[in-house]
This record gives C-alpha cells, sequence and structure tokens, in this order.
C-alpha cells in the first residue's frame, strides 16, 4: 500500500513557535477574571479551533456569561496573537522542512492543517518562508470547514480536492489528543502523535494513537514498513 497524503498539524508539529498561541491564549482569558493555568489551558483547548477551545475552558472554568466572555476573550486574542507573532522566532520544526521536501519527492501529498483560522495561519507560513507546492501541496484551516477538531471535516476536505476516497491512504499527525481524535474519525491508516508540542507522550497515549513519535525524522520508517 502506497500512501497519498499525510495530513500534518502546524504549531507544535511542523512549526516551532514555543507555545506561543497557548501562552497568549492563557493571558487573554485570565486578563477577564477566568483563573486557569497554562496546563489547564493545554489540557482543554490544545489543537482545537481556539473560539471552541475558549468555550470550553470558559464553560469549565468560567462564573460570568459564558457566550459574551467566549467572544470577548477571542477578539483579545487575536489582537495579542498578532503582536505575539510579531515579535517572536517562529521556526520550522527541527527536520521538518527535509522530511516534508521528501515526502513531497516521493509523490506523497503534504497538507497542513490547523485550528487557526485562515490568515493565522498563512501569516505564520509567511513568517517562516513556506511555500506551497515546495513545501506543502495544500493548506486547510478551521475556518475553511463546517466542523473544527475532532471532526474530520478538515482531512475530509483535503481527501476531496485531492478526489481520495479510501482514508487507509491517509495519515494524520499531531501534537494533541485532538489531532489523534481528528485522525481517527477520518478513519485514516494511521493517526500518529508526536511529543514536540502541546501534549506529553502520556497524554498524547490516551488517545490511543497508533505511534507516538519524538521527532518527525521517525516517520518515513513508519511509512515505509507499511505493508500491502
Amino acid at each position: 500500500m502506497k500512501i497519498s497524503m499525510i495530513v500534518f498539524d502546524m504549531a507544535g508539529t511542523t512549526i516551532d513557535e514555543d507555545n506561543i498561541v497557548y501562552k497568549t491564549l492563557h493571558k487573554s482569558i485570565q486578563a477577564e477574571g477566568v483563573n486557569v493555568t497554562l496546563e489547564d489551558v493545554l489540557t482543554y483547548g490544545a489543537g482545537k479551533e481556539k473560539f471552541n477551545a475558549i468555550q470550553d475552558i470558559v464553560n469549565f472554568f468560567g462564573t460570568k456569561e459564558q457566550e459574551s466572555l467566549s467572544h470577548k476573550i477571542f477578539d483579545s486574542f487575536l489582537i495579542n496573537l498578532k503582536l505575539a507573532y510579531s515579535n517572536a522566532d517562529i521556526k520550522g520544526m527541527q527536520n521538518a522542512e527535509e522530511v516534508l521536501v521528501n515526502l513531497r519527492s516521493q509523490n506523497i501529498l503534504v497538507v497542513l492543517n490547523t485550528g487557526y483560522d485562515r490568515p493565522t495561519a498563512v501569516s505564520l507560513l509567511d513568517k517562516i518562508n513556506w511555500k506551497q507546492s515546495y513545501h506543502y501541496d495544500l493548506l486547510v484551516t478551521a475556518s475553511d470547514v463546517k466542523n473544527s477538531r475532532p471532526a474530520p471535516d478538515m482531512i475530509t476536505h483535503a481527501m476531496s480536492l485531492f478526489s481520495i476516497i479510501n482514508p487507509k491512504l491517509v495519515i494524520k499527525v499531531g501534537d494533541s489528543k485532538i489531532d489523534i481524535e481528528e485522525g481517527k474519525n477520518a478513519l485514516c491508516l494511521y493517526s500518529i502523535g508526536i511529543t514536540t508540542g502541546a501534549h506529553s507522550a502520556h497524554q498524547l497515549a490516551e488517545a490511543n494513537p497508533d505511534f507516538i513519535i519524538n521527532s518527525l525524522v521517525e516517520l518515513p520508517l513508519i511509512i515505509s514498513n507499511i505493508k500491502n
């Protein structure tokens, strides 16, 4: 069996941004009087579309009018994140560029997907100078589909654009439990957790991934061992 497509999460999986998004999310939530830790934000928000993440955190920890509070935090978060990214040292995860380009050279489609909206995701890729048709084949964001993770919509949307019918020709790789759940809900051949981002190996294991890796350089061996 030859894999047709691999779907990679962005921040924490292929892009190293030192958890800026969750640190910013943490500060934005705390600024509105919701007492949470960064670990709480990672536990309840990692991998999700960011408004949904805020809603889930506020619903669990908040005491105010939750809907209006969530919108207020989200608006503040977008402003704060744009500022944080403009000043941050963002780079590709170690070996990510090499792995992605090598996969494409083997005619394996590389898709980036993310819980960010499209403007945020594009600005992040621009900052590290990653180009479509060289580093990746397609970007799919939470704002491109109806349902965000753990729903499979971003993966099935990518499959439809490339006329891939069989999900067993697809692998998902991500650094959060929600990423793994997304891949499973899409019925991917493998849902692979990676320990370079939001969740530890122990946390990733709670979502029952097919593999847990510590670096993207481990991925080619997994692919090479796939049997027909």
